[in-house]
C-alpha cells in the first residue's frame, strides 16, 4: 500500500469520514480537558498574575499558526511535482485555518504583552515577522479567489506558499536570529530556565495536542467541501456542454 493512493479523492473521502469522528472527538476531549485544568486549576504566577494563563491560547494557536504554512508548503511541494488535486485542496482548505491561528495569536499575544511590556504592540522581531505571515495567508486566500483556472491558480497560491515559508521560519526562530526585542523565548524548551513550571506545562501540552487535533479536523472538513466543490464544478460544465 502506497501512501499516494490517498491522493485519490475517492480513496481521501472514504478514509477522511472514517477517521472524522475519531479525531473530533479527540479534539474535544484534549482542549476541554487542557483549557478547564489550564485556566481553572492552575495557581496565579508570581510575577504575571492570573495574565499568564492567556498561555493555554496564545502557544498553541501560534505553533499551529506557523505549523499550518508548513503542511501547506509540504502539499503545494507535492501538487508542483507529482500534480495530485487532493495535496494542493488540502492546502487550500488549510489556508484560512491558518489566517485565523495567527489572527489568535497576535490578538492575545497583545493581550498579554501590555500589562507586561507596557504596549499592545512592537515592532519585534517575532511580532513583525508574524504579522507578516498574517499578510501573507490574506495574499495566498485572495490569489485563490482571483485566478478562475483552479490549476493556475494551484500553480500561483503554491510558489507563493514557497515565498511565504521564509517568513513562517523567521516567526519560529526570529529569537534566536536577533537577540534585541521584547518577545520571550520558548515556553517549552529543553532549557530549564525557560521552560515553564510543571504546573503550567502539562495543560499546556495537552491544549497543543487539542489545537493539533482540531486543526486536522478543520482540515479534513474543509477538504472534503472542497472536493465535493470541484466534483460540482466539473458537473455544471459537462451540463453546459451537454
Amino acid at each position: 500500500m502506497s501512501i499516494w493512493e490517498y491522493a485519490n479523492p475517492k480513496k481521501f473521502m472514504q478514509t477522511s469520514s472514517w477517521a472524522l469522528p475519531w479525531v473530533t472527538g479527540l479534539a474535544v476531549i484534549a482542549l476541554l480537558t487542557g483549557l478547564v485544568w489550564g485556566f481553572f486549576f492552575t495557581p496565579d504566577d508570581f510575577r504575571q498574575g492570573s495574565t499568564v494563563k492567556i498561555i493555554y491560547v496564545h502557544v498553541p494557536s501560534a505553533m499551529m499558526a506557523i505549523n499550518a504554512w508548513a503542511m501547506m508548503l509540504v502539499t503545494s511541494l507535492i501538487w508542483l511535482v507529482r500534480r495530485h488535486h487532493v495535496s494542493v485542496l488540502a492546502a487550500k482548505a488549510a489556508a484560512p485555518i491558518g489566517m485565523t491561528m495567527t489572527l489568535i495569536a497576535l490578538f492575545t499575544g497583545a493581550i498579554w504583552g501590555q500589562p507586561m511590556w507596557g504596549t499592545w504592540w512592537a515592532w519585534d522581531p517575532r511580532l513583525t515577522s508574524f504579522l507578516i505571515l498574517f499578510l501573507f495567508y490574506l495574499g495566498y486566500i485572495a490569489l485563490w479567489e482571483a485566478v478562475e483556472d483552479p490549476d493556475t491558480a494551484a500553480d500561483l497560491t503554491s510558489v507563493l506558499c514557497l515565498v511565504g515559508s521564509v517568513f513562517a521560519l523567521l516567526s519560529r526562530y526570529a529569537v534566536l536570529f536577533w537577540n534585541q526585542g521584547l518577545h520571550q523565548g520558548a515556553s517549552l524548551s529543553l532549557d530549564a530556565e525557560e521552560h515553564v513550571a510543571d504546573v503550567f506545562a502539562w495543560p499546556l501540552w495537552l491544549t497543543m495536542a487539542g489545537f493539533v487535533l482540531l486543526f486536522v479536523t478543520l482540515v479534513l472538513l474543509r477538504t472534503r467541501t472542497e472536493i465535493r466543490s470541484r466534483r460540482l464544478r466539473a458537473l455544471e460544465a459537462r451540463e453546459r456542454l451537454a
